[in-house]
């Protein structure tokens, strides 16, 4: 019998034992190994301290559009005692080269404020903690949308909603 039997669904040790690497802060994203194959991808909040949100997101305002929602919204969609908080894929993309490098390169940009196209996940940025997140991956070698679609799936049927920061399945 493995030792990662009774880590908590969802938590780090979860994702661990599930092949996830990386947890990571989005800043130390452009100095980690990640790998350019397709994969999912997780964001970890590793703290159950109520959340403090923002009045203002601080994302990339991608195509004029500015990322905020009221703190209402963010309160709402908050899932109390998950560490997961987002859940997301990186496909290979028409020309083979996206991957979760190019994928968590943008994920990271947008949160810094750069008008880049990673308008999923936006919520975590109102975060006043957003800078502890931490950032996982998986390189798949099953369909990256398939394998995502699975976890939420899964999410859903433990927590009864989708993780805090997928606004859709």
């Amino acid at each position: 019998m493995s030792g990662h039997a009774h880590a908590r669904p969802w938590s780090a040790d979860a994702l661990r034992a599930g092949g996830f690497v990386g947890f990571v802060p989005f800043a130390a994203l452009p100095t980690s190994e990640i790998p350019t194959a397709p994969g999912v991808y997780t964001v970890i909040r590793p703290t159950d301290a109520p959340p403090t949100f923002l009045g203002t997101n601080p994302g990339g305002r991608f195509k004029g559009k500015d990322p905020s929602v009221s703190t209402d919204v963010l309160a709402r969609n908050w899932v109390a005692g998950a560490e997961v908080l987002y859940i997301g894929r990186a496909t290979p993309g028409s020309t083979g080269r996206r991957g979760l490098r190019k994928r968590l390169d943008e994920y990271r940009r947008f949160g810094a404020g750069d008008p880049v196209g990673h308008w999923g996940g936006r919520y975590l940025w109102q975060l006043a903690d957003r800078d502890e997140l931490l950032v996982a991956w998986n390189a798949t070698e099953e369909d990256a949308s398939v394998v995502e679609s699975r976890m939420l799936r899964d999410f859903i049927a433990d927590h009864g909603a989708l993780p805090f920061a997928n606004l859709r399945r």
